[in-house]
Parts: structure tokens; C-alpha cells; sequence
């Protein structure tokens, strides 16, 4: 069965067919300007389930994504409490800490994780195009995007562009030719009135400007929001891509824009495929760092574990809205330890005298193959995870029933369903089976490999140069790669 998605560009499923034998895949990352919230995981979980399936389907993805780690919420942190003293520490603070939860959510790792600090020079000659082909223009040292050179603005989110209100404050719009016009560089560093829009009301406020800036043909100043996206994702993925992924609440402004301003500038097709994921409600509201409503990444798998919060996303597809509640995660915590005690059941009784090479349970047998099957099919329909995770708990029940049943075991349907826990489970689903699953496994490996690395280099510092390279090569073959540089060793998990 092919893979079809629901694109949001043309508001219908499509089958998928990549524009070559890899996958681009785009995710539009975090402001990091305050702690993740499971609002976000959502987004990074269902996004890692995407990049999983499409390689478990033989194709090659190339993952990118992005961090903004500069805005006007960021700089509106500057001096709080211990986030440091300027816009680009406030960013590395919680940039951090999002990495630590990400790990912790046993995501796969991005191909990279580019920041917009890092890719000024690539937003500037973008710009620098848009204004040299007549779509953009510069207006007291900022640079807005003119809408009504691009014909097909509002494609994505089906606005019509003189229905469009003002994308800005007072001060911009005076600035602009066209309300819906939209910024592509900031002159000047963040005001304090932008500042105190985001700064919190017990803190004393911000009286200068603040933010980094740069030089550019337009004076100092700094990108807009949009426009990053963008210039990153096409450093990195070229002009075109597969898959553009985005929460639903970024269709518009921000992914609007982000097609008008790439396809203004290349005469090519931005994004082949839009998906959006719904948002996490929490009592009735979106959850949202804004509100206060949130739950943290950090907090969550304290709590829960890496596998209960997993579990949870993977009870609702990726484009509908989903609620969390007290219920809700407990019903993943019932699902989870039904899966593990499933797959443990199956585990010990493989290994057991009781398990047989010629008792034939025709009925597991059979529930393997389909549930096999069934997840395929259901994964094709645009990643639908919770017909995928109903077959996986089908197939505990089956096991269940199958040891419950039987007097003697049938070695091979237990150990096929073993493998199915482990690939559909753990490969595609990211769940940790036979694994503690507490969120903390990660941390403890890289604190052990980053040990060995430690004796690794006193044995070179002591000549010892036979004894480094084979601990080196013992961590290779338990899928550690070490990379040897000047500033020391550094490693990843491949």
C-alpha cells in the first residue's frame, strides 16, 4: 500500500511520491525562549513517528530541525532570574534544555539542528534577492515583503489577500504599502515596548534597546520571523523539499508567508507536502507558554516516563486536536503496561523449557501476520497511529492468550512476536521494550560512554595507544560513534 497524506496545500490525501530516493523532511522547531511544554513534544513526537515509518519504508530522510534562537520573547528574558545577561544566553539556556528533553523523548536525532544566528549571511542574501526582483522593498531601514506581487499568496491557508488584516503593530504599519505586507528584516535592536509585551509583570522592565543585531544593506538590525525558515531550510535541503511539518496554529501567518517569500525568490516549489499537527488542549484551551497552562517535557517524564508520554500521543493521529487530561494519561499508563507486560510474558516465556519448536498456535500465529499487515495499512494512511497502536495491543492480548491457553509454548510465534514488539514497537513507535523507560536511559548511557571516553584519553595521554584505540572500537561496535578533535572527544549514538 502507497503512502497517502493529507496535504494541507490542497486540502486532500495525495499519495506520497517523493521528488527523488530521499526523503526532505522540514520541521519547523522551537523559540526557545522559555521551557517545552508538552504542547511541543506533540509536534517533535509525531514528526520523529514520520521519520521512522518513512525509514522503515526503505527510504533515505534527511531531517532538518531548526532552533530560533533569536526574538523578541527571547530578549524579553534577558536578566531573569539566572538566564543570563544577554539575548544569546538567555537562548543557549533553554536551548539546553530542550535537547535534554528531546533525548529524553527517545527522538530520533535530526540530520541538524540549524540556528538562525548561525545563518544571518543566508537570511540577508535572501532578502537581498526578494528586493532585487521586485517583491520586497526597504522602508526606514526595515524590509517588508510585498503580498501583492505574489499571485498565489493565501494558497496555503485559503485567506483572501484583501480580506487580510495587518500582520503588525501601529508603528509598522505606517512603514508598509500593504497591511498584509509582513517583515522580512527589523531595523534596530528589540524596543523596549516589544520587549515589555513578553517580559513578565513582576520583573522590572527593560529600558533600553535589547537583542542582538546585524549589520545588513539596510542598516543594523535583525531577520524577521519568517524568513528564517526559509533561508534554513534551503541551505540545508535545497530550494524544494518533501515534507514541510508545522503545528496547525502556524499555517498563518507563518507558513504563508514562508511559501511567498521562498517561491517569490525561486521560481520553485517551496513545500511538496504540508502537514499540520493539531494542538494538545488542556481544560478547553490550547496548551500554551502564553497561557500558563502547560505541563513541561521535564516535569512529564519525571513523572510519567518516556514510554507513557509516547504511548499518549500515539492514541490520536497526528492532525486531529488532542486533550490532555489526568484520564487521558492514565490511559496511557494502562496501555503501556499492557504492552510491556505483554512483550515481557512473551520474553520469558520464549526462553523457558515450557516453550516448544513444534507446538503450533495457529491463532498467534496468525495475529502476528496480520497485525503486521494491518499496521502497515494503517501507518500508509497518513501515519494513522492509533489504528497502528490498536493492532500492537491486539497482538498483546494474543500473546495473553496464547500463554494463558496453552500447556507448552510455540517457540517460533513468540519469538516473531517478540521481533514485531521490538520493530513495530521500538523502531517505529520509539517505545523502550525490555528497557527501564523511565526517560533517564539516554542520560545514563552518554554519562557511561562519556566515562570510557575519559579512560580512553588517559591512555593516550600515557602512551597507551593499542588500549585507546580498542576502547574506541568496543564503543563502535555498541553504535557509539567518537570523533577526535582538538577540543577533545566528542561522541553520538548511531
Amino acid at each position: 500500500m502507497t503512502l497517502s497524506v493529507t496535504n494541507t496545500l490542497s486540502g486532500e490525501r495525495e499519495d506520497f511520491e517523493p521528488h527523488g530516493d530521499d526523503v526532505l523532511l522540514y520541521v519547523c522547531g522551537l523559540t526557545v525562549s522559555d521551557d517545552a511544554h508538552l504542547g511541543h513534544a506533540r509536534l517533535w513526537m509525531h514528526s520523529d513517528i514520520m521519520h521512522r515509518w518513512l525509514e522503515y519504508e526503505g527510504y533515505d530522510v534527511h531531517h532538518v530541525e531548526n532552533f530560533t534562537d533569536v526574538n523578541e520573547k527571547i530578549a524579553a528574558r534577558i536578566g531573569e532570574d539566572d538566564l543570563g545577561d544577554d539575548e544569546p544566553a538567555v537562548a543557549e539556556h533553554f536551548m539546553s534544555d530542550v535537547i535534554r528533553d528531546m533525548r529524553g523523548l527517545n527522538l530520533k536525532r535530526a540530520e541538524v539542528y540549524p540556528r538562525v544566528t548561525e545563518h544571518i549571511p543566508e537570511i540577508i542574501d535572501l532578502i537581498q534577492t526578494l528586493v532585487d526582483r521586485g517583491h520586497a522593498y526597504e522602508s526606514n531601514g526595515s524590509v517588508y515583503f510585498d503580498v501583492t506581487t505574489f499571485d498565489d499568496y493565501g494558497k496555503l491557508s485559503n485567506q483572501k489577500l484583501d480580506e487580510l488584516q495587518s500582520q503588525a503593530d501601529t508603528d509598522e504599519r505606517s512603514e508598509k504599502r500593504n497591511a498584509a505586507d509582513f517583515a522580512l528584516w527589523k531595523a534596530g535592536a528589540v524596543s523596549p515596548e516589544e520587549a515589555a509585551e513578553h517580559r513578565k509583570s513582576h520583573l522590572d522592565p527593560i529600558t533600553d534597546p535589547c537583542g542582538e543585531t546585524w549589520d545588513s544593506p539596510w542598516g543594523e538590525g535583525r531577520p524577521g520571523w519568517h524568513i528564517e525558515c526559509s533561508a534554513m531550510s534551503m541551505t540545508h535541503l535545497g530550494e524544494t523539499i518533501d515534507i514541510h511539518v508545522g503545528g496547525r496554529d502556524l499555517v498563518f501567518p507563518h507558513h504563508e508567508n514562508e511559501i511567498a517569500q521562498s517561491e517569490a525568490a525561486t521560481g520553485q516549489t517551496f513545500a511538496r507536502y504540508w502537514l499540520h499537527v493539531g494542538l494538545l488542549q488542556t481544560e478547553g484551551d490550547k496548551m500554551s507558554s502564553s497561557l500558563g497552562n502547560f505541563f513541561t517535557v521535564s516535569d512529564a517524564l519525571s513523572e510519567f516516563g518516556a514510554d507513557v508520554i509516547r504511548t499518549f500521543y500515539l492514541s490520536t493521529a497526528y492532525g486531529s486536536e488532542q486533550t490532555y487530561s489526568e484520564e487521558t494519561i492514565s490511559e496511557a499508563q494502562e496501555r503501556w503496561d499492557r504492552l510491556e507486560r505483554a512483550y515481557e510474558a512473551a520474553v520469558e516465556a520464549c526462553d523457558s523449557p515450557d516453550s516448544r519448536t513444534k507446538v503450533e498456535a495457529t491463532d498467534l500465529r496468525e495475529t502476528i501476520e496480520a497485525t503486521r499487515e494491518n499496521v502497515r495499512a494503517a501507518m500508509n494512511d497518513d501515519f494513522n497511529v492509533r489504528e497502528a497502536m490498536a493492532e500492537l495491543l491486539g497482538l498483546a492480548s494474543a500473546v495473553n492468550r496464547h500463554l494463558a491457553d496453552a500447556a507448552l509454548y510455540d517457540y517460533r510465534a513468540l519469538r516473531e512476536a517478540i521481533e514485531t514488539f521490538e520493530d513495530i514497537g521500538g523502531e517505529v513507535f520509539g517505545l523502550s521494550f525490555g528497557a527501564a523507560g523511565d526517560g533517564g536511559d539516554v542520560t545514563i548511557a552518554e554519562d557511561l560512554v562519556q566515562l570510557v571516553l575519559d579512560v580512553r584519553e588517559a591512555e593516550r595521554e600515557a602512551g597507551n595507544w593499542d588500549r585507546a584505540d580498542s576502547l574506541r572500537d568496543d564503543l563502535a561496535a555498541l553504535g557509539v560513534e567518537v570523533e577526535d578533535s582538538d577540543d577533545g572527544a566528542t561522541f553520538r549514538f548511531e
